[in-house]
């Protein structure tokens, strides 16, 4: 986990609470032992941009060398406007709409992610149309458990990722046999917050022999798409070691010539993260404390969604015994919460909370639910913080309706 310090009083009395704030030279390391994993092969690190989606995180990365793993087109155009080389981008995602493939075959990104057989069969026809063949990878589904939250789970047959291997088989000779589908990659990813080894090596091996039985029928598949997953430390798990995880991959890849791509997310950004709250006051039903903040769940909303541990860390406070407190937020929902029962000491208006962990599915996925404006981001890097997207206003919250206003 991040061990930066960081004048947190300082950051909320120029930049109001509550915000995000991230540690670029973590990010930075995270990237660099990834990349070391795989330095014996030809690899691409495609930055999953649904982890954190700021513009500046992903040139971050871009000018790190990472490609992106893109599911909308809209990521896609960020991901180009950051920076990141258009043969670096994959565009995955179950759902895409004609108009989506439509663009990313006109942006001349690296692969789409196919998932289905319908997909494959939109993406010819809007091939067909345009008269140039689409470069297409296919999503595997190996049908192993990942051993993780089944939320986050996607390799298991009862999933809606992916295909399974008997059905790839057909996909990939369909699409060899068609002229405007050209098969370049393969591609599994079983799920997120991954902390076993095995089930990513067991995946792996099956992917692989897929790979070479395509090749005995002359499909030249040429591009690896481990996906990401990788696990990492929230409260006492025990991460994979970035080298480990590496040498897993490649001792089932035996024989053959594959740039693997590697599409890790929360790996590079999510203990580089922090989520900052201000105490409002203190609150008591009957035995009950609630220590209430000004963030909530609409800012980071993974303890509501997924039961997710955040360890928490208090600026301030009094003296006094801890005893366990509920930190909770405005929203009017009994769901928003950002930690149950934990041990605080007496705390006090003004005082400030650190939410660790929060570098990744934190602000991407936050709402404006209660009309709460979108938090500021805050870029730490080198010792120097900088605003890196603004606080919301109201105005931004009512401008897509402005006109419509009778």
């Amino acid at each position: 986990m991040s061990g930066v310090n960081i004048d947190w009083n300082r950051v909320a009395q120029e930049f109001g609470t509550p915000l995000y704030l991230y540690d670029f030279d973590h990010f930075r390391e995270q990237f660099l032992k990834l990349k070391n994993a795989f330095k014996a092969r030809k690899s691409i690190i495609a930055y999953a941009v649904k982890a954190n989606s700021n513009l500046s995180v992903v040139k971050h990365f871009a000018q790190l060398g990472s490609g992106a793993d893109c599911v909308s087109i809209l990521e896609i155009k960020r991901a180009l406007l950051a920076g990141v080389d258009k043969y670096k981008i994959i565009f995955s995602g179950v759902g895409k709409r004609d108009d989506e493939i439509e663009e990313a075959l006109r942006l001349d990104i690296l692969m789409i992610n196919v998932e289905s057989e319908g997909e494959l069969q939109r993406v010819e026809e809007i091939a067909k149309k345009r008269g140039r063949p689409a470069r297409i990878s296919v999503r595997v589904n190996p049908n192993i458990d990942p051993k993780t939250h089944p939320y986050i789970s996607t390799g298991l047959s009862k999933n809606k990722f992916g295909v399974d291997i008997e059905t790839a088989k057909k996909l990939y000779l369909y699409a060899h046999k068609s002229p405007h589908l050209e098969p370049v990659g393969i591609h599994f990813h079983i799920g997120s917050q991954l902390t076993q080894l095995e089930p990513i090596r067991e995946a792996s091996q099956i992917v692989a022999d897929l790979v070479r039985s395509l090749k005995s029928v002359n499909i030249d598949i040429r591009f690896f798409d481990v996906g990401g997953g990788l696990g990492i430390v929230y409260k006492d798990e025990t991460p994979i070691d970035p080298y480990d995880y590496g040498q897993a991959i490649l001792s089932t890849l035996s024989g053959l010539d594959l740039t693997i791509i590697c599409e890790p997310g929360r790996f590079l950004v999510g203990n580089g993260g922090y989520f900052l709250t201000r105490v409002l006051y203190e609150k008591r039903n009957g035995e009950k404390r609630f220590v209430i903040v000004d963030g909530a769940m609409n800012d980071l909303i993974r303890p509501s969604l997924y039961q997710a541990y955040h360890k928490v860390e208090l600026i301030g406070g009094e003296d006094g015994e801890p005893e366990p407190a509920d930190i909770v937020g405005p929203v009017c929902e009994s769901g928003d919460f950002l930690r149950k029962d934990v041990p605080l000491p007496p705390t006090k208006p003004g005082d400030l909370i650190v939410v660790h962990s929060a570098g990744a599915y934190g602000f991407t996925m936050a709402s404006n639910y209660n009309s709460r404006p979108r938090v500021p981001e805050i870029a730490l890097e080198n010792g120097k913080i900088r605003l890196i997207r603004r606080r919301e206003r109201f105005e931004d919250l009512i401008a897509p309706e402005i006109d419509y206003l009778i």
